[in-house]
């Protein structure tokens, strides 16, 4: 079993919505973590090889002048798969991540062997209550700590980790000692309905 606090939480700002339709990442943010603590970042912009609409520009604030001089995606993803090693992995709507990940390396024959967690479906079970599990409503929600930026990678990845920690601490709270990595995956998939019994058998 590997610990749910060590971790790898990680964003990419992209050009669209699917890589299957030639969208590329034009940016990524990552928080590496290890019992809880953030001992390492990796945040870099990556130039996809075509210029970005106006929307994408406006979303996020990455211009196309700031991409013409960022290193090729090629690059990037290669640095970054050295970054990630073999750890476990974590993002807010993470089939979004996994998925530019996945496409991104392949382009460059690397791989990862960290399995993925996503921290949307698992506040979507733990904070039931919540009117969206979107990142910045539930930053607001659970009054985390936060610099107002979001839409860029390292930004909304660190605000992910706040979100994530948070959720492993109020789970030691009500009596699961260190939540485990599978265990968050196992939460993700179960029913709102029947999440409370699994919690009920880890305490």
């Amino acid at each position: 079993m590997s610990s749910a606090n060590s971790v790898i939480i990680l964003d990419f700002e992209t050009t669209g919505l699917s890589p299957n339709m030639g969208d590329r990442a034009i940016e990524i943010g990552a928080v590496k973590l290890i019992n809880g603590q953030v001992v390492d970042t990796f945040q870099q912009l990556m130039n996809p090889g075509f210029r970005v609409s106006s929307f994408i520009e406006g979303y996020t604030g990455i211009t196309n002048n700031m991409l013409t001089h960022a290193p090729s995606c090629a690059e990037v993803i290669a640095e970054f798969c050295d970054f990630i090693a073999d750890d476990n992995l974590v993002a807010h709507n993470a089939s979004f991540d996994k998925r530019f990940l996945d496409a991104e390396l392949e382009r460059v024959n690397r791989t990862y062997r960290g399995e993925f967690a996503c921290s949307l479906l698992v506040s979507r079970r733990l904070n039931q209550q919540a009117p969206s599990h979107k990142l910045g409503d539930l930053v607001r929600f659970k009054n985390i700590a936060n610099d107002g930026v979001f839409h860029r990678a390292l930004a909304d990845s660190q605000m992910t980790a706040k979100l994530w920690l948070l959720m492993i601490e109020e789970m030691e709270q009500q009596g699961i000692h260190q939540p485990s990595f599978e265990l968050m995956q196992k939460i993700s998939k179960t029913s709102k309905h029947d999440v409370a019994k699994l919690l009920e058998r880890y305490r």
